[in-house]
């Protein structure tokens, strides 16, 4: 199926419509708690389904609205489906059995009109004016001002949360903005992730593996590599005398890396809840570094974003520029304030916290900025044995996020070999140790993209070039 021929509806987070639909959602949770509160409503016991099932459905939309209406307005329907239900429940209680088909077909109508529109099956978002439009009028100049006079205001607070629900969904359709995708650009759908999009068009052995091999840590492959490094010496020195200050071989390999994610893309999967997914050209690449060499400094991680198709100056500027950002500056990064968040929680509500991260994390609905701040979550890990002057260690793959790939660099060694004609010559090496996630693909795929990386290392002046072409992973 084409997509890329569907219309896409967008609401981004920080517009007006998307604020005011969201603030009226809020509303109508609070107004709903505030009624839950009375008595009368606890001692109901059949009431807990309306009061918890409406309150998550309004928690639910409102965070999607704000988090994912930029790109993925279409989760919304998740949220607009919780609450047909609730209504769909609450109908059964109406005396009039016309009245609660006439209730029914009305939800069943705005269930499947709102999911149909917000994944572009429907191409204008008019009849949704109407499907919200109509009702609030009718509960408010009909059913409230003419059939509700006299209630106490108790009485009045679920009518008070209905009419909030149905006037964020009419805001929410009305500053809903069309987007025809150009040819060739990916869609967003159900099942694709905010950091990455579903790979659906695998061969079954690799669906079924994520589901037989639960995590990565009993997942992993360990490969060990060495990288003559003549002809990278030479070009780490031109870059320095270029100007480029500080270029090492962390940077070429970096690089090197980057590239040959744009001739194999499946470098850039992940596994997350059981199903394989794929970043296309955004490759994530993290690292712990010091403030200071000494043994006393604190560690910080830091997350940089590179493009398949940056060259090798690219990558340097912007792993170069967070570097310093984060060693110049004189507060803790982003990630050392959320981990002193974190640290601030009692130890069993510490626990519970992470089992609720994992559990957002397994069905996707962690909000991008913690996956944009998490070490845990990206392309690569990457760490550099050479500046402490010992071997490259095998880093074990963290089943918490989904980092497929450990790279460890270690230090320069020499060795002398033997020619062929029996002359003694001496060469410098640089080992570097992966770990690998085998799900996301299998090992001559592995063995390919280490040719090509070795290739690119061999004669690194290719990486001052954007590639040719940057593949793209199979839907």
């Amino acid at each position: 199926m084409n997509t890329s021929k569907r219309v896409v509806y967008r609401l981004p987070g920080r517009s007006f419509p998307a604020v005011l639909s969201a603030l009226l959602m809020v509303c109508s949770a609070v107004v709903r708690i505030v009624w839950a509160c009375g008595e009368d409503a606890i001692s109901r016991p059949t009431l807990w389904l309306q009061i918890f099932l409406p309150i998550a459905a309004n928690a639910v939309f409102a965070l999607t609205v704000l988090e994912s209406g930029r790109d993925r307005l279409y989760r919304t329907a998740v949220a607009v489906w919780m609450g047909c239900v609730f209504f769909a429940v609450k109908a059964f209680t109406f005396p009039s059995v016309i009245h609660m088909v006439l209730c029914l077909c009305l939800y069943a109508l705005v269930a499947v009109l709102y999911t149909a529109t917000v994944t572009g099956r429907v191409p204008t978002q008019i009849p949704l004016w109407f499907l919200f439009g109509l009702p609030l009028l009718y509960h408010i100049f009909v059913e409230d001002l003419l059939g509700k006079q006299g209630w106490p205001l108790h009485d009045w607070l679920p009518e008070v949360s209905v009419l909030c629900c149905m006037a964020s969904l009419l805001c929410c359709s009305l500053g809903m903005r069309r987007h025809i995708p150009a040819e060739g650009e990916y869609v967003r759908r159900f099942g694709d992730r905010n950091d990455g999009r579903r790979v659906r068009s695998l061969s079954p052995i690799f669906a079924v593996s994520p589901y037989i091999m639960k995590t990565r840590n009993t997942s992993q492959n360990f490969l060990e590599d060495a990288l003559e490094v003549t002809n990278l010496e030479r070009y780490v020195l031109e870059k320095r005398q270029a100007g480029l200050e500080g270029f090492g071989m962390l940077h070429a390999l970096l690089a090197a890396y980057v590239r040959t994610c744009a001739a194999y893309p499946g470098l850039n999967r992940f596994i997350a809840g059981q199903k394989i997914y794929t970043r296309d050209r955004e490759i994530e690449v993290n690292m712990t570094i010091k403030k200071e060499m000494s043994v006393d400094s604190p560690d910080t991680v830091i997350k940089v974003t590179f493009d398949a198709a940056d060259t090798a100056e690219t990558v340097y500027r912007r792993f170069h520029e967070k570097v310093q950002q984060v060693k110049e500056a004189p507060e803790d990064t982003s990630f050392d304030a959320l981990a002193g968040l974190f640290n601030l929680v009692p130890g069993l509500a510490l626990k519970a916290l992470v089992a609720l991260l994992q559990a957002a994390d397994y069905f996707g609905w962690l909000p991008r900025f913690l996956t944009k701040l998490s070490p845990f979550h990206g392309s690569l890990y990457i760490t550099s044995m050479a500046s402490l002057g010992i071997p490259p260690i095998y880093h074990h793959l963290y089943d918490f996020g989904n980092v497929p790939v450990f790279c460890s660099m270690g230090r320069k060694r020499k060795v002398y070999e033997t020619r062929r004609d029996g002359s003694v010559v001496l060469r410098k090496y640089v080992d570097c140790n992966y770990v690998t996630d085998e799900r996301i693909v299998d090992g001559f795929y592995y063995a390919a993209a280490m040719r090509c990386l070795h290739g690119l290392l061999h004669d690194p002046w290719q990486l001052d070039r954007p590639p040719e072409k940057v593949e793209r992973d199979q839907d």
